[in-house]
């Protein structure tokens, strides 16, 4: 049987993060719009980099789109996808639609750009876990790994994730791209998760093909013990490499792979 054709969804995806996830693009643009350009992206360069916030996708299109797929063996309807998600204006109204008739759990996967901005903390507000980046402890560390745009400083960043973090009354994740570049900065960066105390830490290296080598298991795994000698047990610190996955079949696997890499 031929797969159905999506324009805004992808997936199910079995991540090692969320279970299975089924994606939504609320930007879904030919061209990468985000507010970094990191190297080790699987979508390649950023095209286009943008703070503005509009609706790229109307919201009553991706809801629909939403409604046809069957709620079986989900565990997490997930806003990702082809540029920095809370760049959608209308990210709120598609939280609040996907509640009234799924009951799937609501992620955010964000690179933590808008975090501090009103608006977007309202939209966060309504989604049961939140997946901030974050993989500098210093603003020249933070140019290498993350590439932003002009205007974006690491402190307020930071400042920013710290006061979204103590106001969200959900689960809060931190995800922590570690790669040659930033490695040598562990410490700093596990005391760093440290002071904004997330219900769990993520630690990531770029397995999807880019042009970044990504750290071997035995790398991570030192850097993982680093983070559990710093932050101790008060929080859960999982990894890409020992992380389990559940089996799943995506609706379009072609679109998938365009969004999320030929890896998870």
């Amino acid at each position: 049987m031929a797969e159905k054709k999506y324009q805004y969804i992808y997936g199910p995806v079995s991540s090692w993060r969320l279970g299975v996830s089924l994606g939504i693009d609320p930007i879904s643009q030919k061209d990468k719009i985000c507010t970094f350009d990191c190297p080790y992206c699987q979508l390649g360069k950023t095209e286009k980099f943008s703070a503005e916030r509009k609706i790229f996708v109307p919201t009553k299109a991706i809801l629909e789109e939403i409604k046809s797929v069957p709620p079986s063996g989900i565990d997490y309807i997930t806003f990702s996808g082809s540029g920095e998600p809370t760049l959608a204006k209308n990210l709120g109204d598609l939280i609040r639609g996907i509640q009234k008739f799924r009951n799937e759990k609501i992620a955010v996967i964000t690179n933590s750009s808008l975090i501090g901005r009103t608006d977007v903390q309202e939209d966060l507000m309504l989604a049961d876990l939140i997946l901030a980046k974050l993989d500098a402890c210093s603003h020249d560390v933070f140019r290498a790994i993350s590439q932003p745009m002009q205007g974006i400083r690491f402190n307020q960043l930071v400042k920013d994730i710290k006061e979204f973090r103590l106001k969200f009354k959900q689960r809060f994740a931190l995800q922590i791209m570690f790669a040659p570049v930033n490695q040598k900065y562990t410490q700093e960066i596990a005391q760093l998760a440290r002071e904004i105390n997330p219900h769990e830490i993520q630690i990531n290296t770029p397995l999807r093909p880019c042009g970044v080598r990504p750290l071997s298991e035995d790398e991570i795994r030192d850097i993982v013990n680093c983070f559990r000698k710093i932050c101790g047990d008060r929080m859960m610190i999982a990894n890409v490499y020992e992380a389990s996955r559940k089996e799943t079949l995506p609706l379009d696997s072609e679109d998938t792979i365009r969004r999320r890499g030929d890896q998870q």
